[in-house]
């Protein structure tokens, strides 16, 4: 039995580029929610107005929001032609990435 993987990947792009990069984002998301294994996959950016108890990413910043059957699969999702296109396209507008590969307690 595989253990069921969530992924949060937080990305900050060039100065005034989240948009591009997200317009780039959506074209794959079909592909990536076809892939075996693929249980949740969606960018999310900050939602305004919360107030103190939110740590805002910032205007330049999003967050993948993933969960994956197995470590397998996402595994394969990170070796397919779509996102290894994807990094292609986008690339040089991501200043930085982290991401976080996370069990439940």
């Amino acid at each position: 039995m595989s253990e069921i993987v969530h992924v949060v990947a937080v990305l900050t792009t060039q100065p005034g580029e989240r948009d591009a990069v997200l317009e780039e984002f959506a074209k794959i998301v079909p592909d990536v929610h076809a892939e075996d294994g693929c249980i949740e996959y969606q960018a999310v950016i900050d939602l305004p107005d919360v107030g103190p108890m939110q740590s805002p990413l910032g205007p330049d910043s999003y967050m993948v929001v993933e969960k994956w059957a197995s470590l397998d699969a996402l595994k394969a999702h990170a070796a397919a032609p779509h996102m290894k296109a994807f990094g292609a396209a986008v690339g040089g507008l991501i200043v930085d990435r982290k991401v976080h590969i996370l069990s439940a307690t």
